[in-house]
């Protein structure tokens, strides 16, 4: 783009730069869909070579599909030896159920929609993000670091029938309105968003922390203390209330996180499931050493001054959820995509750096990436023992 088309581009309204980038960028992964979409052998989901709309339709999307059509089962599935089978109550309510509701007012079906759903959160997603950046941040490195969000490797998602784009939106918006103060308003956010992925609990562990540290300012009113002290009693409840849905339904107390473990093959053991991939990649000695390791260093990267410029709620949420990956997941290829809630680092990667050259190369490296994980994890390529790497 030219000085002077920076210009002109410059001089729009904020939400108009942000929609562009945002449109631009779907339209470059769309491209990256269709030319990997060629490379497609026959798979689980149907022949090869698919079109644009059935490759996007792999792996979760089939769960979501399966829950708008047929919602969820009253029983969970299990094997002879009483293990859960895989189910639908791995994957939250709100993203499949506004899909039927859409698709019951308009008469569209779940191909149409639920990409259209993806796509369009994507674009609120986004444009909160911007608002939220600018409250610690300038426009042009608010832009920037959507610009960075747009083109993340794993940003791919925003435009498949995941839940993962209108999830970021009401995370956005939930920690917007927090960083605002506006507590009660942030509580019917924090609900939906506890129901479209599960974020609740360091989400409330997020607004104790912002409480707290309110509360030593001395800087915080009685009126707006009850507020806080409801949102994070929301949260909490939030963050407990898919598992807690689940055993209602089910009529089993450990129907969701069985459900959730039935992918890993073992029960949910906090921390441990990292030890155990270090030591079966590295050996009993080195993995271990290289676990602590990594968990020192990703520390240290959430603790340095770039991260500390964002502010102490967008920090604090980053430092939440990464003690939440770090406690409950089982680490596998999926975890890239699960590390799209760490966006604030966007605006972090932009702040070490003014050089636009060093912001271009982080783009286009972002971008490369990008199409790594689409022609690596989202096309389907059996292995020899069956199966393949999910996204």
């Amino acid at each position: 783009m030219t000085g002077r088309a920076r210009a002109v581009v410059g001089r729009w309204p904020w939400w108009l730069q942000v929609g562009l980038v945002y449109a631009l960028s779907r339209l470059v992964t769309a491209g990256v869909f269709l030319a990997v979409a060629r490379q497609q052998g026959a798979n689980p989901w149907g022949p090869a070579q698919p079109g644009y709309g059935p490759f996007i339709n792999f792996w979760d999307s089939a769960w979501y599909q399966r829950i708008f059509d047929q919602g969820y089962p009253s029983a969970i599935p299990r094997n002879p030896d009483g293990s859960a089978q895989a189910n639908p109550w791995a994957f939250y309510a709100v993203f499949p159920f506004l899909v039927r509701g859409l698709a019951a007012v308009t008469g569209l079906g779940w191909t149409t929609l639920a990409s259209t759903v993806a796509v369009v959160a994507g674009l609120g997603a986004v444009l909160v993000i911007h608002r939220l950046f600018r409250l610690v941040a300038g426009p042009g490195d608010s832009l920037a670091a959507v610009a960075l969000i747009c083109l993340f490797p794993v940003s791919a998602v925003l435009q498949i029938p995941y839940a993962e784009s209108l999830h970021l939106l009401l995370l956005a918006a939930g920690l917007y309105l927090l960083a605002r103060h506006r507590y009660l308003a942030a509580a019917p956010v924090v609900v939906a968003m506890c129901l479209t992925r599960p974020a609740g609990l360091p989400f409330a562990l997020l607004v104790a922390v912002h409480l707290l540290l309110r509360w030593r300012s001395g800087d915080f009113p009685w009126a707006e203390r009850v507020r806080g002290l409801v949102l994070l009693a929301v949260a909490t409840a939030g963050g407990w209330a898919w598992p807690v849905i689940a055993w209602l339904v089910t009529g089993e107390v450990r129907a969701y996180t069985d459900t959730e473990t039935a992918w890993r093959g073992g029960g949910l053991v906090l921390f441990a499931p990292w030890f155990d991939t270090g030591r079966w990649l590295f050996g009993p000695v080195f993995g271990p050493v290289t676990v602590v390791t990594v968990g020192v260093v990703v520390a240290a990267a959430l603790l340095s001054r770039p991260v500390r410029r964002l502010g102490t709620d967008l920090q604090g949420w980053c430092l939440c959820y990464a003690l939440y990956l770090a406690a409950v997941l089982q680490p596998q290829t999926s975890t890239f995509r699960l590390l799209l809630p760490l966006f604030p680092l966007a605006l972090a990667a932009v702040f070490v750096s003014r050089s636009r050259a060093y912001r271009i190369t982080l783009g286009v490296a972002f971008f490369a990436l990008q199409i790594v994980w689409v022609a690596w994890l989202w096309r389907f390529s059996e292995l020899p023992g069956g199966g393949d790497y999910p996204p």
